[in-house]
């Protein structure tokens, strides 16, 4: 009994720890959505977030299309290149496309659909890198001075990066089906902690695009409930493998296992992930409604 004990307070103080260690990550207006009104406020674990879905309207949707994500003026911090911009904004778009496969058909943007969505980076804090690679050295200290004894290593509480963003769903005549207001922060407990300044970004482009697809597919709120294990052409898409639709291959393909293993090494995502030889520059003025 005191095991147990001493194992739930252990995780209490942990998820604590999780909560509050986390990077901060502003829930900011880029101008991009039709309005702000009649968003509320749907927090989940660690993401903050306000949200609207016209659920029936949602699930009505049999094809979606995506016009690729943008910064907005303001996301655009010194210290992070337009490569490693454009490269978060390739994530963002190719995690979105691999979640609404699941039951929309992704169509070319040059098609009509259903639903057009589109995304706008409007805060994005760059990682330190120093920070980062003082983390990795003490990884490897607590491996040889503590061989075999599964201890975490914890980040240096300095230079977290942050990722917050908007995005809106649409239907052909411009009215908005459902919409996200997102924010989240990298923290000291999880996470892959990659030596590049776009490195928490990057990690936190595949959570908000499983987070916003996961409402466009269910018309729920996405915190309310845990996803399930994802389908088996999902999984082929995310480590590597041609995705459901032929569209979500201008977004390139996933980096897969050396994906993987270069975010467990703690290695810039720009050495693994080729992104998509048709994204230009992601920084342009909010779109008008569509």
């Amino acid at each position: 009994m005191m095991a147990a004990a001493l194992s739930r307070a252990m995780g209490m103080f942990g998820m604590s720890l999780l909560v509050t260690s986390c990077a901060n990550a502003p829930l900011e207006q880029g101008g991009s959505l039709t309005s702000y009104t009649d968003l509320e406020p749907a927090d989940g674990m660690l993401a903050k977030s306000k949200i609207l879905i016209h659920k029936d309207q949602v699930l009505a949707a049999r094809t979606v299309r995506i016009v690729p994500t943008v910064f907005a003026a303001g996301a655009q911090n010194e210290g992070i290149s337009d490569e490693q911009r454009k490269l978060v904004a390739n994530a963002i778009d190719r995690s979105i496309c691999f979640g609404l496969s699941d039951r929309l058909e992704v169509v070319p943007a040059s098609q009509p659909a259903d639903l057009t969505v589109h995304a706008v980076v409007t805060h994005m804090d760059a990682t330190d890198e120093k920070a980062v690679a003082a983390t990795k050295i003490a990884s490897v200290a607590k491996t040889v001075l503590l061989p075999g004894v599964p201890v975490p290593t914890p980040r240096l509480p300095i230079g977290l990066g942050s990722l917050s963003l908007e995005a809106e769903a649409r239907s052909p005549d411009g009215r908005p089906a459902a919409a996200m207001v997102w924010g989240q922060g990298a923290n000291m407990l999880s996470g892959s902690a990659r030596v590049s300044a776009a490195g928490d970004a990057y990690d936190l482009a595949s959570t908000f695009g499983d987070d916003f697809s996961k409402m466009l597919v269910t018309g729920e709120n996405p915190f309310k409930s845990l996803s399930g294990p994802p389908p088996a052409e999902r999984i082929q898409s995310l480590t590597g493998g041609a995705p459901k639709f032929a569209a979500c291959d201008v977004f390139g393909r996933a980096p897969g296992f050396n994906g993987l293993v270069s975010g467990v090494v703690g290695a810039p995502p720009e050495w693994t992930d080729k992104g998509s030889d048709a994204a230009s520059t992601p920084s342009a003025a909010p779109p008008a409604a569509q």
